[in-house]
């Protein structure tokens, strides 16, 4: 079955192998990643926990996840080799979570779960544990087979696996604050201790650290990336957009930098060192070298299926850009882009070489940021493609970028995007 159609029982994954996009087999599943949560709520599947030939055990996100099927996962063939480590905040479900007593809220009666089940939430990547099968009466030994009823209750039907609601460690502040957005979040620790900065990054994945280090003032991103581990520090790098990440690797002294490079994927540790060839307040020092590109063969449904990626920004998933191949960036010819409105209003089948907007001027590289700001002024536009002297594509500037760029150093530290329930909570927690 496709990730995300029905409800998989956890059992059902224990041992199944772990394929890439070619069928080729590159581990079995040993355990699954979860993260707990306040109020009862379910908790988040963050991936697998996978051994590799070698019996290295590995960490799969559950974004790079396409397909469980006939007892097979399928993934995108992009897999990070370090050696998994348990955080802080994790827990694993096979080791921690099955077999363990918990109690029925509405009987207060003691049962022992068998199993859980997890499903993708509609119209988004997120996964998460929704129903439990449990077993009542006491818990079975060797010496000792219980064979009490058995049924299957909803996550919020039990007690003791949810975290306590005003908890002071890092765990707990985590899923007080799970359902902020990634600006928020980092306002958030903007205003708590060093300390407790140091803690709560340390417990976050990757991808929400990625994202929350991008909203971060440059003081804050330094400290929070000298404090992890080298290896973890270079995942959390390929993990931002290529521009946020480069804006981080340029502030940091040379040997540090050239150290995390080489610690990076060679493919995205290439791109941050073409991004910082670039004067800063540039559309080449501006631009991300990853947005949507598309060959001139390609439908409107091919285009529309790629802008549907959720994790694409708003204004990178506005246009797409069509090319000759290579796709990657820096492309063969750029040909035009294709606005998401007029995707919307052509038949499926169209080739997307037949829509193209050819008529506006790209960027150059060189261009400084008052003209860039005036080109996306006279334009409305949220997104512009940069292409070199060659006519390929080298990326694309969004307007959150040249915002970003256009306002006071410190416009990170106001707190106008913060609600008075967050604020109240933050300074609760600050000590």
């Amino acid at each position: 079955m496709a990730a995300g159609s029905s409800r998989i029982f956890v059992s059902h994954l224990a041992g199944v192998p772990v394929f890439d996009p070619n069928g080729d087999q590159v581990g079995r599943v040993r355990d699954l990643v979860v993260i707990l949560r306040v109020a009862r709520r379910p908790p988040r599947l963050l991936g697998l926990v996978v051994e590799l030939s070698t019996r290295r055990r590995i960490f799969l996100p559950m974004t790079r996840v396409t397909g469980i099927e006939s007892g097979q996962v399928i993934t995108t063939g992009v897999l990070n080799v370090r050696r998994f480590e348990q955080r802080p905040t994790e827990r694993l479900v096979f080791g921690e979570l099955l077999d363990r007593r918990v109690t029925l809220t509405e009987t207060d009666e003691q049962v022992t779960v068998l199993d859980l089940s997890v499903r993708q939430l509609p119209a988004r990547r997120d996964w998460e544990v929704d129903r439990i099968f449990v077993r009542k009466g006491r818990k079975s030994s060797a010496f000792r087979r219980d064979k009490g009823e058995t049924l299957t209750v909803e996550w919020s039907a039990v007690t003791g696996f949810s975290l306590e609601e005003h908890g002071q460690g890092a765990e707990s502040l985590l899923a007080t604050f799970e359902q902020l957005r990634p600006a928020d979040l980092a306002n958030v620790l903007h205003h708590l201790s060093a300390k407790r900065r140091a803690e709560v990054a340390a417990a976050l994945d990757d991808d929400r650290l990625a994202d929350v280090l991008e909203e971060l003032p440059e003081d804050d991103q330094i400290e929070i990336l000298g404090k992890l581990k080298e290896e973890r520090a270079a995942d959390v790098l390929e993990a931002m957009d290529p521009d946020d990440a480069a804006d981080l690797l340029s502030e940091l002294p040379e040997r540090d930098k050239e150290r995390l490079l080489s610690l990076m994927e060679p493919d995205d540790a290439a791109d941050m060192r073409r991004l910082m060839s670039y004067e800063e307040h540039t559309a080449g020092g501006l631009m991300t070298t990853e947005p949507i590109v598309l060959r001139p063969d390609a439908t409107v449904a091919d285009a529309l299926a790629r802008v549907r990626n959720a994790d694409l920004s708003p204004a990178l998933a506005a246009q797409v850009y069509v090319c000759r191949p290579p796709d990657d960036t820096p492309t063969g010819k750029y040909l035009g882009t294709v606005h998401f409105q007029r995707l919307l209003r052509d038949p499926p089948y169209t080739l997307v070489s037949a829509i193209i907007d050819d008529d506006l001027r790209p960027l150059e590289p060189d261009a400084e940021l008052p003209v860039v700001a005036g080109f996306f002024a006279t334009y409305d536009m949220v997104a512009a493609p940069v292409v070199d002297e060659a006519g390929s594509l080298l990326g694309a500037v969004t307007v959150d970028d040249v915002l970003d760029h256009m306002l006071p150093e410190d416009w990170r530290e106001t707190e106008f995007h913060l609600d008075e329930e967050a604020d109240e909570e933050a300074a609760g927690h600050g000590t």
